[in-house]
């Protein structure tokens, strides 16, 4: 068996689910029959549902397509669509006779969350980051439905079309199921599909820019700090405006997305040695990395912006060009890319090797894991149970997938030289105004909650310009580390406390690094930082986070 050895609690899901399937196909029937033999036998009894069981085979959602609106609720404040707007959403209510009304906040997620979760009643689908906190807090307060427990009672057809290998991992210790995943990709899909993979984290600079200083090699401190200060000599101005050498991922609460994982993905930062968790952030090549960035912000080439940007503003000056370079999730400039290509294909974003460790080593990229993107769980206070679990099926679904991917036939894509693909004019405006597309076609999942891009990748067109050559740059980098999803604590237990104020802690931190006046003067908030994490109980959250990290091993048959 080897590789495709199956970790031993997804095989009893397995046999649990197949079991479950068995037992309600059975008593299924043969509560029917005894149902319809009594309704013979005394003919006053009407009352009796001659509602056939349901079946595993066999999509639960047509059993029912009357009209019903569920609220579902994004925990995204920058989410635009709405559903209805576009043909893909009116052709799958119209298909299902569902329909959705999205809430989304207008300001801070978690805020919104909480009050949310607060108040004991939600809206009836829920979809969330899997690392957020509110998913513990919604399941452990009882406010989410178990998926399991709906399907076996009223879509045994869930179980068909949903992976074992991500409903095993998102077993809970009461042995139920309360969320799926979406962009989920388990070690199985890795043979599957490995070869496909890409990642989102990308070091890209101005294509223009980097050819007019001699597209220098950025891997070393000295190349990195002499091409950021070449840029600013060469081109301190961007349409009258100050060029900004470097971007990096907004700084919030708790950290720095571009000043963690991304750099010490590119340093290629083991995450385990001898199987031990290893302290990545104490890595001597990330200090000596961090110092890098220190030494720009002295020498001028960290601009003010990059401590105070959010998402909105970063966006509104990538479509400037203001940018030199950026170590930066591809996917979050996607429709701001598209923009300079049509303005000047010189102007673009292009990736490059970016940092590196001192044996230049290729960087290990995030590539899809199994814990995926984002959760979606169904609330207590659901306004149709049997509905709801049988919609999320039908999103499960080949055919959903393919709906909310492709859209309506005839509309956004057709059969073409005998393969079902995108029309080129509906292609054409994805590719040159994404946000266009998604209210004028909706398809090529604008309605991200469910999408699972193993099933997509059959009809997705090969990728276009300026977007392929970021994506084809990532290739062969991405790895799976699905064994290190899911390593925090519970924030209100012990460790859980611990580890937010270590987060704060670097929240706090991380600029202080970078704006030290002098190596000294980092080094002096670096060890302080240290043992001050310590003190806090570091090696209590470590302690833990190594046992999660065994039982991930166990859960993916490692």
């Amino acid at each position: 068996m080897g590789m495709k050895r199956k970790s031993k609690k997804v095989i009893m899901l397995l046999m649990a689910c197949i079991m479950v399937l068995s037992l309600a196909a059975c008593s299924g029937k043969g509560n029917n029959t005894a149902k319809k033999e009594n309704a013979n036998n005394t003919p006053a009894n009407t009352s009796t549902s001659d509602k056939p069981a349901p079946s595993a085979d066999e999509p639960g959602w047509k059993s029912d397509t009357s009209p019903i609106t569920f609220d579902w609720y994004l925990n995204f404040a920058w989410f635009p669509n709405k559903w209805g707007v576009d043909p893909t959403s009116q052709y799958v209510t119209k298909k299902t006779g569902v329909d959705i009304n999205f809430i989304v906040p207008a300001g801070n997620e978690n805020e919104k969350l909480n009050t949310l979760i607060a108040s004991g009643k939600l809206p009836d689908f829920i979809t969330l980051g899997w690392w957020e906190d509110g998913v513990k807090k919604m399941i452990e307060g009882g406010l989410v439905l178990p998926l399991n427990e709906l399907a076996e009672q009223y879509d045994p057809y869930f179980f068909k079309v949903s992976d074992p290998d991500k409903l095993g991992w998102y077993t809970q210790d009461d042995g139920n199921v309360y969320g799926y995943p979406n962009s989920s990709s388990s070690p199985k899909d890795y043979e599957q599909f490995g070869d496909t993979y890409v990642s989102n984290q990308t070091f890209v600079v101005r294509k223009d820019i980097y050819e007019a200083i001699g597209s220098p090699d950025m891997r070393t401190p000295e190349g990195f700090l002499s091409a950021l200060k070449a840029a600013k000599e060469k081109f301190p101005e961007i349409d009258g405006q100050p060029i900004i050498p470097l971007g990096l991922h907004e700084f919030i609460q708790t950290g720095n997305d571009s000043l963690e994982g991304y750099i010490q993905n590119f340093l290629a930062i083991p995450r385990e040695k001898d199987g031990q968790l290893y302290e990545r952030e104490r890595d001597p090549e990330y200090i000596k990395w961090m110092k890098v960035l220190r030494q720009a912000n002295q020498d001028g080439l960290l601009a003010k912006d990059i401590f105070i940007d959010k998402r909105a503003q970063m966006e509104e000056k990538i479509a400037q060009g203001r940018y030199f370079a950026m170590l930066y999730q591809r996917t979050d400039f996607a429709a701001q890319l598209g923009t300079l290509y049509q303005q000047d294909p010189n102007k673009i974003y292009i990736a490059v090797d970016g940092p590196a460790n001192a044996n230049l080593d290729a960087p290990t990229l995030n590539g899809p894991s199994i814990a995926g993107w984002t959760l979606t769980l169904i609330s207590k206070d659901v306004k149709d149970k049997e509905r709801a679990i049988k919609f999320l099926s039908y999103l499960n679904s080949e055919e959903g997938q393919k709906d909310l991917y492709l859209g309506e036939k005839g509309v956004s894509y057709d059969t073409i030289d005998g393969k079902d693909q995108f029309l080129p004019e509906a292609f054409d405006l994805m590719n040159k105004d994404r946000s266009a597309f998604d209210k004028q076609y909706g398809s090529s999942f604008t309605f991200w909650m469910m999408q699972n891009t193993n099933i997509t990748q059959q009809w997705a067109p090969e990728s276009v310009e300026p977007y392929k050559q970021l994506e084809d740059w990532t290739r062969g980098k991405a790895k799976s580390f699905s064994e290190f999803d899911e390593l925090d604590p519970l924030a209100n237990s012990e460790e859980g406390i611990i580890n937010t104020k270590i987060k704060d802690l670097r929240g706090k931190t991380l600029p202080k690094l970078l704006m030290a006046s002098s190596e000294t003067e980092f080094d002096k908030i670096w060890d302080d930082y240290i043992k001050k994490q310590d003190d806090l109980g570091y090696a209590k959250v470590q302690a833990y986070k190594q046992v999660k990290y065994e039982e991930n091993k166990k859960k993916l048959g490692m």
